[in-house]
């Protein structure tokens, strides 16, 4: 297994700089102390998705008798869907009603830690998906530690860039945020199809000798 393809598309996926207007947003009325507490919850939930994922995910599908190759399936539309929003400069897997809950939150004085800032707006469904079939692929436990680790990475990463958002925000700008978005999005793109064909060449092994030719 190619080990630096998780890490690429993790890091398009969750994509921490475009979730920074997002953060600003939900922390602007914080305290120093509240918002470095968000930051740290957020870093550390961001690990722990990427971390059970990559360790039970596969436990979990067999559970309920799904097969990889479905979920490969699935996984690699649920990516293109949300490359698809990345390439129209939108955060993937976030809905209004998930930010009116959250600014709800705000006011309320409640940590947004988790929801919505860590999911669904930094790790959801296409993070859980592109771990439990990369998970799939790994054949040594070290491979399996290197995803584990990559998790500590993506929480490393969270928590720099929202702990430099504010500076961020003015370097970048909204069209810069908007590119690096769109940027991300043409990468996992690429991968979703490739997800999506190793998927459907399992299912349908016909296709195999198709492609062959």
């Amino acid at each position: 297994m190619d080990l630096l393809k998780p890490l690429i598309a993790l890091l398009a996926i969750v994509n921490p700089i475009g979730a920074v207007p997002f953060f600003i947003t939900f922390t602007q009325h914080f305290t120093r102390e509240q918002r470095r507490h968000t930051i740290r919850v957020s870093s550390f939930s961001a690990f722990c998705v990427i971390a059970v994922s990559a360790v039970a995910g596969l436990k979990i599908i067999e559970f309920f008798g799904i097969s990889i190759a479905s979920f490969q399936v699935g996984g690699g539309t649920l990516l293109l869907i949300s490359s698809l929003q990345m390439l129209n400069a939108q955060q993937p897997e976030t809905k209004p009603s998930d930010l009116a809950e959250g600014e709800a939150k705000v006011d309320a004085g409640a940590s947004i830690a988790v929801v919505p800032l860590t999911v669904p707006l930094l790790t959801g469904p296409a993070t859980i998906s592109t771990m439990v079939i990369y998970a799939e692929k790994t054949r040594t436990v070290f491979e399996h530690a290197v995803l584990v680790g990559y998790g500590v990475v993506i929480g490393l990463a969270t928590f720099l860039v929202f702990s430099a958002a504010g500076r961020i925000a003015k370097a970048l700008g909204r069209t810069g945020i908007n590119v690096m978005t769109r940027l991300m999005g043409l990468i996992l793109a690429a991968m979703a199809v490739e997800l999506l064909a190793d998927g459907m060449v399992k299912l349908f092994p016909v296709l195999a000798s198709h492609l062959a030719r």
